[in-house]
């Protein structure tokens, strides 16, 4: 049976997963470089958070064919927008107000890199997406290696498609401020560290400051911002509007889940004729912070839970305040464990797809999880995982 991939409305319309995408799209932007960015070691500052989604749904992943036209890469036959803006002819956006978060999402914790920001582009129109892709953003720098600008950084988008304002000319990432004290590389010698925009300072340490975290984090309504892409096939939602998915984030690797949910549960390119939701399924969030200050988008999680309680549940993992049972610290591994029947069962379904995303890990995790439940039933959990990944039912992204 012929399976697609959600790629919505494409190259300045909405891109909408559950949607059949048009059969005409828009003419792509002018191309300015296509050239990949692959994210480096330092970019794992830069995004801060990882994430496992996994969705249970009646398509095959995205293994993306060549790259057929200029601005575009065809993925099981949809075209969807790929590296419009390249590292050398990056797309100039602006700093626009956030739709209703502040530009700080969390509290101060005690650590040094307590801040996560939700930070919003307009690009006009001219750079779109879909929801589970990246941007680039390229700071002034100078980085690590004295480099200006910087070296390009990838971010997970955490809007849907049509923007959090819905006009489909905005982008947002959701930033973790990168600073770390008196460890192997500085940026800023003892004296030298300045307040940043949150007010946070440590003129008493060696400090470095990640570069394109701190730019972005630091930004105001009106600054510049460069931005490349988009980019990334890899975690695009299922098309099927029966599909079940089940989301698994830690840190800001909750950024394509939250793409994923307001698309689902709030903008209007996911309402039905009828006033209910086009998607009919259930999605289930999983999300490991490490202290409830650090939770992200709690707020919205409320209100779905609220307004569609029997297609939206979570559950949170706060490591360092939470244990289980057997007084063990509360991991996202830790919190799955709760439900591992239940998520087990739904793995067995052909409809489930498992979707990864952040650090490496997150694969441990997910064996110490499910490695008994899969030996008693006969199966070896890495042989399950690749059988899973074999067939298309098996996303990773990990950094």
């Amino acid at each position: 049976m012929a399976q697609t991939l959600a790629v919505g409305a494409l190259l300045g319309a909405a891109s909408t997963a559950f949607l059949a995408p048009s059969s005409s799209p828009a003419p792509a932007p002018a191309l300015r470089g296509a050239t990949g960015a692959k994210m480096t070691g330092a970019a794992q500052g830069a995004m801060g958070g990882m994430a496992v989604v996994a969705a249970v749904a009646g398509v095959t992943s995205c293994r993306a064919a060549a790259v057929k036209k200029k601005g575009v890469k065809v993925v099981h036959g949809k075209e969807i927008p790929w590296n419009l803006f390249s590292p050398k002819a990056p797309y100039q956006g602006k700093v626009v107000a956030n739709d209703f978060h502040p530009q700080t999402l969390t509290e101060p914790t005690g650590d040094a890199n307590w801040e996560t920001t939700h930070v919003t582009f307009d690009h006009g129109g001219k750079v779109p997406y879909i929801e589970g892709q990246s941007i680039g953003v390229i700071a002034p720098g100078p980085d690590k290696k004295g480099e200006q600008p910087a070296k390009i950084r990838l971010y997970s988008i955490a809007s849907s498609a049509v923007g959090d304002d819905q006009s489909s000319k905005t982008v947002s990432l959701c930033v973790k401020r990168v600073v770390e004290l008196d460890g192997k590389f500085n940026n800023r010698a003892k004296g030298e560290d300045k307040p940043d925009k949150a007010g946070t300072a440590f003129p008493d340490n060696e400090v470095y400051r990640g570069v394109c975290s701190n730019h972005i984090c630091d930004m105001s309504v009106g600054d510049d911002v460069l931005i490349t892409g988009p980019t990334g096939a890899e975690m695009l939602l299922p098309e099927d509007p029966e599909a079940n998915i089940i989301m698994l984030a830690t840190g800001t690797g909750i950024a394509p889940m939250r793409s994923y949910l307001r698309l689902l549960f709030h903008d209007k390119a996911g309402a039905a004729a009828d006033g209910s939701r086009k998607f009919k399924g259930l999605a289930w969030l999983f999300m490991g912070v490490p202290y409830s200050k650090s939770l992200l988008y709690d707020d919205e999680h409320q209100t779905y839970k609220k307004e569609y309680p029997d297609q939206f549940k979570y559950d949170y993992a706060v490591s360092r305040e939470d244990k289980n049972a057997a007084g063990q610290k509360m991991y996202i591994q830790t919190k799955m464990a709760e439900y591992a029947e239940e998520l087990w069962e739904l793995m067995q379904d052909e409809k489930t797809h498992v979707y990864m995303c952040g650090l490496k890990g997150m694969e441990s995790g997910m064996a110490e999880c499910f490695g008994p439940i899969a030996e008693k039933n006969g199966i070896v959990w890495t042989e399950f995982a690749k059988a899973m990944k074999k067939a298309d039912r098996y996303h990773v992204e990990v950094y």
